[in-house]
């Protein structure tokens, strides 16, 4: 079985609508649906917005459905520098726990710096970065290549945050830092508690917005959260080739 998680209801309909859904299951407090996709066993969470919601999530589905792998998705802002555009697609090579760490003089340091892991997980420790599946990630590129009807693939360096960029200057801050494709709420956390189950994971983002001077006229969430939804029926078709 597969799991799919994603963080709110409009980032999922069109799985929910093209899925056999045969069971609906209420674990805590969220609601996983299980049935088929492609051919594939799925249940499939919306796990909330925000960290804690998606490990909440992650949890559940790890220990009471056993998934064999995850799929993150949902929608995600792109950073300038990133060349990615609205309704382009995004895969994570990695995800970045990019709120962790401290402030220092010197700017802002991540638990490295301050030598506590966030995880220790097959005998490695783990800071602010959670690599994702190689093998996953390959197929999923191979896939999404071949059922992109618009706009195009980019792979690169996920940011997780607590605080959505506003402005262009924080933006600008970031890719510095990280170098990032793009950012969200909550994929660092569902894959640091992978990383803990040894579940092999893989993430999908449909670009609704440039990280830059919010202006909501400027962002397309369905054209994103469609996109996201489409790549990810792509990797399920062919998930067993």
């Amino acid at each position: 079985m597969i799991a799919l998680l994603c963080s709110v209801q409009n980032e999922a309909e069109l799985l929910l609508a093209q899925a056999t859904i045969f069971e609906n299951m209420t674990l805590g407090s969220k609601s996983i649906y299980v049935g088929t996709l492609e051919h594939q066993e799925i249940c499939l969470c919306i796990g909330g917005m925000g960290k804690v919601n998606a490990a909440h999530a992650a949890t559940l589905l790890f220990t009471q459905v056993s998934p064999k792998s995850l799929i993150l998705f949902g929608i995600g802002g792109a950073y300038p520098a990133s060349g990615a555009v609205v309704g382009d697609v995004a895969l994570a090579r990695e995800e970045i726990a990019g709120d962790e760490g401290v402030l220092t003089l010197d700017g802002f340091k991540d638990t490295e710096y301050i030598s506590i892991p966030l995880a220790r997980a097959a005998g490695s420790n783990f800071f602010n970065c959670f690599p994702a599946s190689e093998m996953l990630l390959s197929r999923a590129q191979n896939a999404v290549t071949r059922v992109m009807e618009r706009g195009r693939i980019h792979t690169g360096t996920f940011v997780t945050l607590s605080t959505c960029t506003g402005t262009s200057n924080r933006a600008a801050e970031l890719d510095t830092h990280y170098n990032g494709l793009c950012e969200n709420m909550e994929g660092a956390a569902a894959a640091q508690v992978a990383t803990l189950h040894g579940i092999p994971w893989i993430e999908v983002r449909g670009i609704s917005n440039i990280v830059e001077n919010r202006d909501l006229n400027k962002w397309d969430i369905p054209l994103a959260a469609e996109a996201a939804q489409k790549a990810v029926i792509g990797i399920l078709k062919e998930w067993d080739t």
